[in-house]
């Protein structure tokens, strides 16, 4: 699937692991530059074994999606069903597990292409729901992204962190 910007959607699979920690990386540094550390710490991804295996198990889990620009990988979705973190849905849902882009191509709409999927994806399943669930803390930047993109905040939530302070979650929704 070709947008006009030149992205290709495709499904990711078990090979695909290395290029999630790649833009987890990539993503971590940029948070970094910009004083964000809270959202994903200041380390990378490729080096953290908790990582390391979500990755694993995102890209064997059937749920992960690459947006690639010349065969580059330029996005991740996954989705699936919620964390454990969150509150249940009240109806069927599909669950936005992560979302990253290659911030070398911001403003190209790479991650409202992403979402754009999951919609659909959901819809295809006869799903009325999209769910995703976002750090919420700093200057709330990323719970605003996700109302432009169509999402509502609903269930604000605190994930407890050992030697760390805890992490602020905002569950938003978007009906189909």
């Amino acid at each position: 699937m070709n947008d006009d910007h030149g992205t290709t959607l495709r499904a990711g699979g078990p090979a695909d692991a290395a290029e999630v920690l790649r833009l987890l990386d990539d993503a971590t540094a940029w948070l970094v530059r910009q004083g964000r550390t809270g959202q994903w710490g200041t380390g990378p991804a490729s080096t953290d074994p908790r990582r390391i295996a979500q990755a694993e198990a995102w890209a064997t889990g059937g749920g992960l999606w690459l947006a690639e620009l010349d065969g580059r990988p330029v996005g991740a979705l996954v989705v699936g069903t919620a964390t454990e973190y969150v509150p249940p849905a009240t109806e069927p849902e599909l669950y936005v597990n992560l979302l990253v882009t290659d911030r070398a191509y911001a403003g190209r709409g790479i991650g409202g292409r992403l979402l754009a999927h999951a919609a659909d994806l959901a819809r295809q399943r006869g799903v009325g729901l999209l769910r995703v669930d976002c750090y919420a803390g700093d200057d709330g930047a990323l719970v605003r992204w996700y109302e432009r993109q169509g999402f509502t905040p609903t269930t604000p939530f605190t994930v407890p962190r050992p030697h760390h302070p805890p992490w602020p979650g905002q569950v938003l929704t978007r009906p189909l």
